[in-house]
């Protein structure tokens, strides 16, 4: 089945109905066993244009391909941002409240570079509201299932986010060789776990998360 490409027509809607700006946020490094978690904000308003050509969820490109995107991506959202909440945080608090640390971080840097949060309809990709929980004072949230495939706004936070933590994996690979960071970008593969098996994990290794049930080591599924 063709994948479609992204629209506006979701953030063109919220717009009619009264937002402002509209600020699409997705996230990565979810499943990874080392590494930080990331969230991507991209901030759009009524008159932003048309998206770069081939924008998709960054699940749906190549690495080359998101490579090339990720800074056409930046240039056209009138703001843009990539919260991280690390491994030891992952660890410490469980991966939903990283996520949410990690979003509220994204929004921060937004707020600080001059965007209206709080004019503002946050469109999260998925059913679950991660975000909120974190937040001092309440947002506009809205969850949409598979946002970042559909919704232009966030599939460029999609792509922005995965080309940060890639870029982060790929650096520490020289800083602890041998676990193939610059390859799986801290997702379980089997050299992963061997490797670890035989170094032993690294500062960025999630350690709660280095006991995988047998055959639950998913090569196949997609990096995220």
């Amino acid at each position: 089945m063709a994948v479609s490409d992204p629209t506006l027509e979701v953030e063109t809607a919220l717009h009619l109905a009264g937002a402002r700006y509209v600020i699409g946020l997705d996230e990565v490094g979810r499943g990874a066993i080392a590494g930080p978690v990331g969230v991507g904000a991209a901030l759009v308003d009524a008159g932003i244009g048309a998206h770069p050509a081939g924008l998709r969820d960054s699940k749906l490109l190549s690495e080359k391909r998101r490579e090339a995107l990720a800074p056409l991506a930046a240039d056209w959202v009138r703001f843009s941002a990539v919260g991280l909440a690390s491994a030891d945080e992952v660890d410490e608090h469980g991966i939903i409240a990283a996520l949410g640390l990690a979003g509220k971080r994204a929004l921060t840097q937004l707020h600080s570079a001059g965007a209206l949060i709080r004019d503002s309809v946050i469109l999260l990709d998925g059913s679950h509201d991660w975000l909120s929980p974190t937040l001092a004072s309440p947002l506009q949230v809205q969850t949409r299932v598979k946002a970042d495939r559909d919704c232009a706004s966030v599939a460029a936070a999609s792509v922005l986010a995965k080309v940060h933590r890639d870029r982060l994996m790929i650096e520490a690979d020289s800083l602890h060789p041998g676990y193939g960071w610059a390859g799986n970008k801290g997702y379980g593969s089997a050299a992963h776990f061997a490797a670890i098996a035989e170094l032993g994990p690294t500062s960025l290794h999630r350690h709660t998360w280095l006991h995988p049930k047998p055959g639950s080591v998913a090569t196949a599924t997609p990096f995220r």
